[in-house]
């Protein structure tokens, strides 16, 4: 570790990276050692036991996380008229159609979510080549096409996230900031583990969670004993 710098190497002093501990025990872990000058994401991993390659064993949802996740969200939204409307009362930091497509197609592209009305859709299939690849695709199965353009933006800004299983089956998410209680993690934590365990494939065999692991952004990665979870 003589490459790492003081903060890191008193982050890893002490730790045993093989150690798998209870989730109280690791969430105060993670907290103590995020020393960075900036407010860490805590993150989670969960490696579940599925094939992605098969349609029904690809996880991905959203959630509303029980205390949201710290991180300011910036909504656009594709909408007219009256939609248009309800998108900027409720908070939408950008609301276009035709317009929002010429900004994303010049790089323009200020946002963390993107919301659609079912109408719009053939106007947001312009800049589908540019959303698909970024995970900013509206998806009616993910709640971001939608007529309740309203409640979608005020979910997104409440700290809704999305969770989905990469190509090794991993789910990556960010549940909080370092600067959160012991307590709002691991409930956010729990309410994440809970909806991929409700999200369980029929007929996987074996354990399907098969490792839980906790970090900071810059700090040491810690592995969460999978069984406190009921699966």
């Amino acid at each position: 570790m003589s490459h790492m710098g003081k903060r890191l190497r008193q982050a890893y002093e002490g730790h045993d990276r093989e150690k798998i501990v209870n989730l109280s025990d690791a969430v105060k872990f993670v907290k103590e050692r995020a020393k960075a000058k900036f407010d860490e994401t805590i993150e989670l991993a969960v490696n579940l036991n599925i094939d992605t390659r098969k349609a029904d064993q690809n996880i991905r949802g959203m959630i509303s996380l029980p205390h949201g996740t710290g991180k300011t969200v910036r909504v656009a939204v594709f909408a007219r008229d009256e939609k248009a409307q309800e998108a900027k009362k409720a908070g939408a930091d950008i609301v276009g159609d035709d317009d929002l497509v010429q900004a994303i197609l010049k790089g323009e592209i200020n946002f963390d979510r993107c919301i659609a009305t079912p109408d719009m859709m053939a106007v947001v299939g312009k800049v589908a080549k540019v959303l698909g690849p970024k995970g900013l695709m509206p998806n009616p199965k993910l709640g971001t096409v939608t007529p309740n353009v309203a409640k979608a933006v005020e979910d997104a800004k409440a700290g809704q996230v999305e969770y989905r299983a990469e190509k090794l089956g991993i789910v990556h998410v960010g549940v909080g900031k370092a600067s959160f209680s012991e307590k709002n993690l691991e409930e956010n934590i729990k309410a994440l583990v809970d909806v991929l365990i409700k999200s369980k494939p029929t007929g996987i065999k074996g354990s399907y969670i098969k490792r839980i692991s906790l970090s900071s952004t810059m700090g040491p990665s810690i592995k969460v004993d999978a069984a406190g979870f009921s699966s």
